[in-house]
C-alpha cells in the first residue's frame, strides 16, 4: 500500500466516523499527523534513521502500541487506542472495520493550543505557581517509573562516557563552523574530568535507583496546561534514549527553558523538583546534564548543514541556532558549583568592569562593584556623577575604606551561601588585597585575582566614552589616572596561578578562556 494513497485518504473528512469540518495533514521527519477536529491520528512513516526503524508494518504496529503505553504514563485522558488503517475489497481506506490492515494510526484528543506552555510562557502566563505543578507530576512520574536492570545500565559511567565520545566525534567536522575550537576542547575536558571525579557519586544514583524509564524529551512544546498539567509525546522508538538519570531529564527541561530565555522558570522548577523529590544529589549533576543535552541540540542541527540543497539564508539561520546551543553548553560545563573569591584590580578605565562582568557569566558568580557600593553607603544614586580630586569627596581613605570593608563582608554572604563571587574594584593597595586574602582563608575558599592592563593612550579614549554615558557608575577620568598610578602597589604576594594579569587593549577573549578553564579545572580537582 502506497502510503501516498493513506494520505490522500486520510486527508479527507469522510474518512473519519465524527466527520471533522476540516483536516489538516502537519508533518514531522518520522510521523504524519491528522488534525481532524478534536481528534488527532498520528501515522509513522516507513523511515530508518539508525536510530528508530519503522520501516515494516510489524514494527509501526509495534512501536504505535509503544506510544501509547508509554505516554498514557503522563497523558491518559489524551492517548486513546491505536487504529488500525483498514482496506475494503474496493480498495477504501477507513479506521478500523473489515479488510486487510495496511497501516496503524496512534488517535488522540486535539490539545487546547493556546494552553501549551511555550506560548503561556510567551504571554508572561506561567507563573512560579505553574511550574511548581508541572515539577510536582514529573517528580511523582519519576517515583512511579520503571528501573532497574537495562534501565540501571543507562546510568553507568561507561554508557554515559560512550553517549558522549559519540557526540564529539560526531561534531568533529563542525569545529570552527557551529562550535568554536575552545568551546569543543573545553567540553570535552569538562566531561572526562567530571566523570572521574563524580564516579562515586554517579555510582550512587544507580544504587538508590535514579535511573528510570523517563519521558526522554520534556521540552517546552510537550507540555499543556489545560485542566490537568499534560505531558505528551515522549520518546518510545528507542529505549536509550528513554533510560536516564531522572536529574538528566530535570536538566533537559530547564536547559530548555534557559536557552528560550526564561531563566527564572528554570529555577522555579528546579527547586519545586527537588522540594517534592527530595532529591538532594540531584544538583551537582544539572549543569552536567544541561551541558550534555544543549551539545547534543547543537549537534543535531548542525547535521542539517549536511543537507546541500538549504539556501544560503536558512543555512546561516541554523549555524547561528548550532552556536547559540553550543554556546549554551559552554556555558554550563564553565559553570562553578562551588564558592570562589575572584578580584579583579588595575588602574582606572583599564577594563576591569567588563572583565568583570563577562567572567561573573561564564562561571555564574555575582559581581560585587565598589563603584555602585561606594554610591549605596553614602546613599547617592549610582549614576550621579561626583568628579572629586583624587582622594577627596566621596573618595577620601576613611570611605574608600568602608567600601573595601563593606565589600568583604558582602562577599563573604555570598560565599556563605554556596556562591563564587566577584569584587570588581581597583584593588590598588595590598591591605585592601590582604582583606580579601583573609577572607578566601578564613571561609576556605579558593582565591584569584584578576589584573587588568592597558595603554594610556586607549584609557583616555575610553574615560572620554565613559563621561557621556549617563548609566555609568564610575567616576573615574584621565586628570586623576597619574595620581592613582603613585599609588598602585604592585601585585606581588599573589601565588602564581591564582594571578592573571590581562591586557584588554587587544581581544582579552582568550586571556578569559584560559581564566575559565584554569579556575573551573582547579574546582574539578579540588572535589576529587
Amino acid at each position: 500500500m502506497s502510503h501516498n494513497h493513506i494520505i490522500e485518504s486520510m486527508s479527507q473528512t469522510d474518512f473519519y466516523p465524527h466527520c471533522p469540518e476540516k483536516v489538516e495533514l502537519v508533518q514531522t521527519h518520522i510521523s504524519y499527523v491528522f488534525i481532524a477536529g478534536d481528534f488527532v491520528y498520528k501515522v509513522k512513516k516507513p523511515v530508518n534513521f539508525g536510530f528508530l526503524d519503522f520501516t515494516t508494518l510489524e514494527k509501526r504496529e509495534f512501536y504505535c502500541e509503544e506510544e501509547l503505553r508509554l505516554n498514557k504514563r503522563l497523558a491518559p485522558s489524551i492517548y486513546l487506542d491505536v487504529v488500525p488503517i483498514v482496506q475494503d475489497d474496493l480498495g477504501r481506506l477507513s479506521p478500523g472495520g473489515d479488510g486487510k490492515t495496511v497501516e496503524y494510526a496512534v488517535r488522540m484528543k486535539k490539545l487546547p493550543l493556546d494552553k501549551m506552555l511555550k506560548i503561556l510562557l510567551a504571554k508572561g502566563q506561567a507563573d512560579a505557581k505553574i511550574m511548581d505543578a508541572v515539577a510536582g507530576k514529573i517528580a511523582r512520574f519519576h517515583a512511579a517509573a520503571q528501573t532497574g536492570g537495562a534501565i540501571d545500565e543507562m546510568g553507568s559511567t561507561k554508557t554515559i562516557r560512550r553517549n558522549h565520545e559519540e557526540n564529539f566525534t560526531e561534531i568533529e567536522k563542525y569545529i570552527d563552523v557551529t562550535i568554536p575550537a575552545y568551546q569543543y576542547q573545553f567540553i570535552k575536558e569538562y566531561v572526562e574530568r567530571f566523570l572521574a571525579v563524580n564516579k562515586h557519586l554517579l555510582e550512587k544514583r544507580v544504587a538508590e535507583h535514579k535511573i528510570r524509564e523517563c519521558h526522554g524529551d520534556l521540552h517546552l512544546e510537550h507540555i499543556c496546561i489545560a485542566d490537568e498539567i499534560i505531558i505528551f509525546d515522549c520518546i518510545e522508538f528507542n529505549e536509550r534514549f528513554r533510560f536516564s538519570d531522572v536529574a538528566a531529564e530535570v536538566a533537559f527541561l530547564t536547559m530548555d527553558l534557559d536557552y528560550n530565555g526564561y531563566f527564572s522558570q528554570a529555577e522555579d522548577f528546579a527547586l519545586s523538583y527537588l522540594k517534592y523529590s527530595g532529591d538532594t544529589d540531584m544538583h551537582a549533576l544539572l549543569n552536567f546534564y544541561r551541558c550534555y543535552y544543549a551539545y547534543v541540540r547543537g549537534k543535531v542541527i548542525s547535521f542539517r548543514l549536511d543537507q546541500k540543497e538549504i539556501p544560503a539564508a536558512l543555512r546561516a539561520e541554523i549555524k547561528q541556532t548550532a552556536l547559540k546551543y553550543f554556546d549554551l553548553a559552554y556555558a554550563y560545563a564553565a559553570h562553578l558549583e562551588r564558592p570562589v573569591l575572584i578580584l579583579t584590580a588595575g588602574l582606572i578605565g583599564s577594563g576591569k568592569s567588563y572583565q568583570a562582568r563577562h567572567l561573573a557569566g561564564r562561571l555564574g558568580a555575582d559581581v560585587i562593584r565598589t563603584d555602585v557600593l561606594r554610591k549605596e553607603l553614602l546613599r547617592i544614586a549610582p549614576a550621579e556623577k561626583h568628579h572629586e580630586s583624587f582622594g577627596q569627596g566621596i573618595y577620601a581613605s576613611d570611605i574608600s575604606r568602608k567600601t573595601y570593608e563593606k565589600a568583604i563582608d558582602l562577599a563573604a554572604e555570598i560565599i556563605e551561601q554556596g556562591k563564587p563571587v566577584i569584587i570588581d574594584a581597583s584593588f590598588k593597595n595590598r591591605s585592601d588585597r590582604k582583606g580579601a586574602v583573609d577572607l578566601a582563608q578564613r571561609l576556605h575558599v579558593p582565591f584569584y585575582v584578576i589584573e587588568c592592563t592597558c595603554p594610556d593612550d586607549l584609557v583616555k579614549i575610553r574615560l572620554k566614552k565613559r563621561m557621556l554615558d549617563n548609566d555609568n557608575s564610575s567616576d573615574g577620568r584621565w586628570e586623576i589616572l597619574q595620581e592613582q598610578k603613585k599609588q598602585y602597589e604592585e601585585i606581588s604576594e599573589i601565588p602564581e596561578g591564582f594571578y592573571f594579569k590581562v591586557d584588554t587593549s587587544g581581544n582579552p577573549e582568550i586571556a578569559r578562556q584560559n581564566i575559565i578553564r584554569t579556575i573551573k579545572m582547579a574546582e574539578l580537582q579540588i572535589r576529587k
